[in-house]
């Protein structure tokens, strides 16, 4: 337990020494309007240099984080970011670049991005792509302003965007921010697409069908050349959400499979920092016949070196102010060029080896949605710990006092008390191992003492929430007179 730092606080202790004042004293209310003025001191904690760094250095400790526990979170590719990475985003001739300066001179960073571009469409097998996209999901508004845009050029702007009913929730989102109506398929028995049912909504309105393969099941859509061809039949896109690249890389090219719009989430894909609201990269790729459609500015590379396109006739205009989140392209970068061809296809082959290894070893403890081999991931559920009145819930939450964070839950939605897992590719079997033993024995606390799991995690510094009123009744200020929130261990029942 690490009380708040107000709950630290000693009056009169400080952790700094200001300098002797050379300039002569002024009382504020004699320059400011007595409204402006402060009628109480601030709250503010009173500590020493060393009470503050110890503090928050506990409070580190505290969080999970990649470079201290395994992350074994679906669909969201948690995998560690090498090192050598922030390395060289550190350099001062990156990180200290101003996004005003003349193209002149930032000719290193704009060969970056321009080499990039090349690099992603060569493992796409996409004829361009644009950088400027924040995110995933910003990523999949501007492929679909993109698809907007190239229907409107070719006098049928449409009015539906299909998605299936395994997709990530941003699919519909983004369709429906664009402008267009959604409709949704439903998956077949084994998790892929419905083809009868993706044959009956396909007709003349249909703009874009946003398919993610591997799905959201962990699973192959092996239909998808005959998909691209009904798709395509109406005079439809094709479009990747391309947050499970992570299968992919190195074995098959979207756009040799008839995709016509993908985004990437470089911040999974392509070991970015990822989580914690901080900035991520979401490039976009098209066909050849979309490009004239992306947006700008786009780099250009010519004999006096690299300049910047500011305007394009049949362009969707800006995304954002400038030329996306730098320093993670750069991370990127770095990671493809030190990995190269044969580094991102092994990379690949291990993260669909993982999550095949995670899938035989815990089947027999775990019901599995679909048993099938898988590629990145592989979606258990509570099936066999229900009748026990346990609950996925109750089994992520045990596994925080094993030292693991949680598998994503209750994702997909198609899926009844689903636990999605992927191991990614930067785990060893040893840590593999040391999971599945972990899985295993919560699963036989669920036959021995099941209300001891309903009632997990013991181990951590705030017991189970009531997530019910936490959501309805969000406690956002802390004053002198509360009381810890911290609930105490129980050692009987860890």
């Amino acid at each position: 337990m690490e009380n708040l730092i107000f709950e630290k606080s000693q009056p009169g202790r400080k952790g700094y020494q200001l300098p002797a004042l050379d300039v002569p004293s002024i009382d504020p209310a004699g320059v400011l309007p007595k409204a402006s003025l402060r009628q109480h001191l601030a709250e503010l904690p009173e500590m020493s240099e060393l009470d503050v760094v110890r503090h928050y250095t506990r409070l580190s400790q505290l969080n999970f984080s990649i470079d201290t526990h395994f992350y074994p979170l679906g669909s969201c590719t948690m995998k560690y970011n090498p090192k050598v990475n922030e390395t060289i985003a550190n350099f001062t001739g990156f990180k200290a670049v101003h996004p005003l300066q003349p193209a002149s001179t930032v000719q290193g960073f704009l060969q970056v991005y321009y080499e990039l571009e090349r690099m992603l469409a060569e493992i796409c097998g996409m004829a361009e792509f644009t950088l400027q996209p924040s995110a995933g999901a910003h990523g999949e508004l501007a492929g679909l302003l993109i698809a907007r845009a190239y229907h409107k050029y070719k006098g049928n702007p449409r009015k539906t965007v299909i998605v299936p009913d395994s997709a990530h929730g941003t699919n519909p989102a983004s369709a429906m921010i664009a402008g267009y109506h959604v409709v949704t398929v439903k998956s077949d028995a084994k998790g892929a697409i419905d083809l009868a049912a993706l044959k009956a909504a396909l007709n003349q309105d249909t703009a874009v069908f946003m398919l993610t393969n591997p799905s959201t099941l962990g699973l192959f859509e092996t239909h998808v050349k005959e998909i691209a061809k009904m798709v395509h039949d109406v005079g439809a896109l094709l479009y990747l959400d391309g947050a499970n690249m992570n299968a992919l890389v190195g074995l098959v090219r979207p756009g040799d499979l008839g995709f016509d719009i993908m985004h990437l989430n470089l911040h999974k894909t392509f070991s970015t920092p990822h989580g914690g609201g901080g900035p991520a990269a979401g490039p976009v790729g098209v066909s050849q016949a979309l490009t004239p459609f992306l947006p700008v500015p786009r780099v250009r590379k010519t004999e006096q070196g690299y300049s910047l396109e500011e305007t394009s006739p049949l362009s969707i205009g800006k995304m954002r102010a400038f030329n996306g989140n730098s320093l993670i392209l750069l991370r990127a970068y770095i990671y493809i060029r030190c990995l190269g061809r044969e580094g991102v296809r092994k990379n690949t082959e291990i993260a669909i080896l993982n999550a095949n290894y995670l899938r035989v070893k815990l089947r027999d403890y775990y019901q599995l949605a679909i048993d099938e081999p898988c590629m990145h991931e592989c979606i258990f559920t509570a099936a066999k710990q229900k009748p026990k009145g346990v609950r996925t819930l109750d089994i992520a939450k045990r596994l925080l006092d094993y030292g693991y964070h949680p598998p994503t839950i209750y994702f997909p939605l198609i899926v009844e008390e689903a636990m999605m897992i992927e191991p990614t590719e930067t785990e060893s079997k040893q840590t593999l191992d040391q999971f599945i033993e972990a899985m295993r024995l919560i699963a036989q606390e669920a036959e021995r003492d099941p209300e001891k799991l309903k009632h997990a995690p013991y181990t951590t510094p705030v017991r189970r929430l009531d997530e019910v009123k936490a959501a309805r009744e969000p406690n956002l200020r802390w004053k002198p007179s509360d009381k810890p929130i911290v609930s105490p261990v129980d050692p009987a029942r860890r």
